[in-house]
């Protein structure tokens, strides 16, 4: 099976996260003669089509969560699980994709990924409300798993081996340009159409997708077979890792622990794990291959990668929130303003790519840990007078950092492992991954909300008759025709602003830390052997 990918935020994830890929997979022994000419051009294009189809729709839903939630009337906190359930639910998908491909053929499994991506897009679009979206998102996540790894191995396939370092690369730009396209076409449609449209846009493309890779490559299925399943591993997957996210996402709305659902939901997640754990570690044909975590590279570069991603997703998707609820920005200019974060990556990727065998990777993810450090730190300095080219400075500056990212960590992650073990490696780390940038996002929306609220409150402090600024400012409101009233909810407004934005800074400056720390993490791994470090052939976003 092909190595396990997955997206994340995409970009604005307003940004949007991006997607991580481990090592892409080596071609494979050919069954199959490499495609030529038209045939060979048209199985690229469906291929990556697809692809780029899965990778946008990461990253266009986080411009349009402040619409979405107007539309849907609940809050923009509540919105984000837009996001964070399509995420879950792809995480869960990721260690399946080995067993669906042995059981059904890698074509039919990426033909029927792709077809049922295309209804869960149109389903979502249609969604009368929020519980309706959320459930489509989910169905979505769950058939986008196989997607972006099947489309790697079935490129290779359509290779000759001699070029199989071209198509990776041909299929990394896709992957990098969506999460710059996303932000930009999502903040575009949500301004002049309608959010629902940032689902439909997929049905064109994704129904042009399947039917050009099932005429061509039909063919060239292997066939299903019947293989085990980890049934109870599979549930108490599901259970753990649900209960986890429901209780994360509604644990604010609820008072937390004083809430029974949140304690059950606690429970719940805990005894499940554990059950997890232990299932796992004796089931013959596990869902989850756990003894690698005895490995100190593959968990040390699973954490750092994780805990990072994590960081950057969060604050991929507070950004554009914060400059659309509080600074004024459109979903157009948001759009615009985080969309460039994928700019420098494309530039720098090949060359990352291309060296991480001969420079040790933990020097390379240092320098992705200092400049996001550095990038969160440059944001950390934002002001309610932030101009949108003071704003855009840290976007641009943190491709560069995205570039150095993913490709020498996900090879400390593999370094070392046999080949039969990088598929279950693949899924494994991938799973952590997405599923620390759902619970990024959630954490972050649910601390922007208490600490805009503690700097309210300290804020107000202020607002009194012995402050003289204070009262000239309300008697120069009323003296522009304001009541008593409109004076003081105008004042109100404006101390809200400030509080918002004090509080994103604080998040940036304890991301900006935490980034710093975790290089410490990095330095633990054992040194990669050189040359080995992109085997199978580097990595792609």
């Amino acid at each position: 099976m092909a190595s396990q990918v997955s997206t994340a935020p995409g970009m604005p994830d307003g940004a949007a996260g991006r997607p991580a890929v481990p090592p892409a997979p080596t071609a494979p022994p050919a069954a199959h003669e490499p495609l030529k000419g038209g045939q060979l051009v048209l199985g690229t294009l469906a291929l990556s089509l697809a692809t780029f189809m899965n990778v946008l729709d990461t990253s266009i839903a986080n411009v349009s969560i402040p619409a979405i939630a107007g539309d849907m009337g609940v809050s923009p906190a509540q919105g984000t699980w837009v996001i964070t359930s399509f995420a879950v639910a792809n995480a869960i998908s990721v260690p399946l994709t080995g067993w669906l491909t042995q059981r059904f053929g890698q074509v039919r499994l990426f033909t029927l990924s792709v077809l049922l991506f295309v209804l869960a897009s149109w389903l979502c679009g249609l969604a009368p409300s929020i519980e309706m979206l959320i459930a489509f998102r989910v169905l979505q996540g769950l058939v986008a798993g196989p997607m972006i790894p099947l489309s790697q191995t079935l490129l290779l396939a359509s290779y000759p081996r001699a070029m199989a370092g071209t198509a990776m690369a041909m299929w990394s730009m896709t992957v990098l340009v969506a999460p710059v396209a996303g932000p930009l076409l999502g903040g575009w449609i949500t301004d002049n159409i309608a959010w629902p449209w940032i689902f439909y846009i997929n049905i064109p493309v994704g129904l042009g997708a399947a039917a050009l890779t099932w005429s061509i490559y039909r063919s060239r299925d292997p066939g299903p077979r019947r293989v085990p399943l980890d049934v109870v591993g599979l549930v108490l997957l599901v259970l753990f890792v649900g209960a986890m996210q429901i209780m994360i996402d509604k644990g604010k709305e609820l008072d937390w622990f004083a809430s029974g659902e949140i304690v059950m939901l606690a429970v719940v997640s805990v005894v499940s794990f554990m059950f997890f754990l232990a299932w796992e570690l004796t089931e013959r044909h596990p869902i989850v291959e756990i003894r690698l975590f005895a490995r100190r590279n593959f968990v040390a570069g699973t954490l750092a990668l994780s805990v990072a991603y994590g960081l950057f997703f969060g604050n991929v998707v507070l950004l554009p929130l914060w400059l659309q609820q509080h600074m004024g920005y459109t979903a157009t200019w948001a759009g615009l303003a985080t969309a460039p974060v994928g700019l420098l990556a494309i530039v720098l990727s090949p060359w990352v790519g291309k060296n991480v065998g001969r420079i040790d990777p933990r020097r390379l993810a240092t320098v992705a840990f200092l400049g996001f450090a550095l990038v969160l730190w440059m944001r950390s300095l934002f002001n309610t007078q932030a101009d949108f080219t003071t704003i855009l400075i840290p976007t641009l500056l943190q491709g560069a950092a995205m570039a150095f990212f993913f490709i020498p960590l996900q090879a400390i992650v593999f370094s070392g492992l046999a080949p039969h073990q990088t598929p279950s490696a693949a899924g494994l780390s991938n799973f952590v991954r997405i599923t620390a940038g759902a619970v990024g996002t959630s954490l972050f929306t649910t601390l922007w909300e208490d600490r805009a609220a503690l700097h309210h409150a300290q804020l107000v402090e202020s607002i009194h008759l012995g402050n003289p600024t204070a009262v000239a400012t309300l008697a120069q409101l009323r003296a522009s025709g304001m009541s008593q009233e409109q004076a003081l909810a105008t004042v109100d407004r404006l101390i809200n602003q400030q509080a918002f934005t004090l509080a994103v800074t604080d998040l940036f400056y304890l991301s900006a830390v935490m980034f710093f720390v975790l290089i410490v993490l990095i330095w633990f791994t054992r040194p990669v052997a050189q040359g080995s470090a992109g085997a199978g052939g580097g990595g792609a976003h």
